[in-house]
């Protein structure tokens, strides 16, 4: 039997739980069809990129299945009869792979104390004044690094120096 690869995004109103039964009603039609679900990553609520219904945020879903083609369209028929289905989308792929998806590795689920259970979490940190001063000293791609006493130096833009007020008398 072909491999395919399923992604489909349900509305944000539903209810995690509700999501789940949708995907267990998916299930239920590739088995019916003489298919199986060989993986099954629920990506949980993600933003969209751009609004979709007049919804910002959907739950995400992804499915490999080793199903025949009549399962498969079966499948995306009760797809489009849901009305809690926004997109969907399923592809034809050479094999199955079992390792965990980059969207299932970067997800960050919190638990209800907001401690993060998973890894991918990146923390950043404002650099010192001292650490820019060394980076500028460190300069080496041949670019000068300014002398922040020159740049001192300089009249910000409207200030009168005393240059600009000896010419101003000589012209007027």
């Amino acid at each position: 039997m072909p491999f395919y690869e399923s992604v489909f995004i349900a509305r944000q109103e539903i209810s995690s739980q509700q999501f789940e039964n949708l995907g267990d009603q998916f299930v239920e039609v590739i088995g019916d069809g003489g298919g199986k679900v060989t993986k099954r990553e629920n990506w949980g609520l993600k933003g969209l990129a751009y609004r979709i219904n007049k919804s910002r945020k959907a739950h995400y879903m992804l499915f490999n299945i080793d199903a025949p083609a009549e399962a498969i369209s079966e499948m995306e028929r009760q797809m489009r009869l849901s009305d809690d289905i926004l997109r969907y989308m399923t592809i034809k792929i050479p094999e199955l792979n079992d390792e965990p998806s980059i969207q299932a590795k970067n997800k960050t689920s919190k638990s209800h104390d907001d401690k993060p259970k998973t890894g991918g979490e990146v923390e950043f940190t404002a650099r010192t004044p001292e650490e820019r001063a060394s980076e500028g000293k460190e300069n080496n791609v041949g670019e000068k690094a300014e002398n922040p006493e020159e740049v001192d130096a300089h009249p910000a833009d409207g200030e009168k120096t005393p240059e600009s007020e000896e010419t101003l008398e000589k012209e007027g």
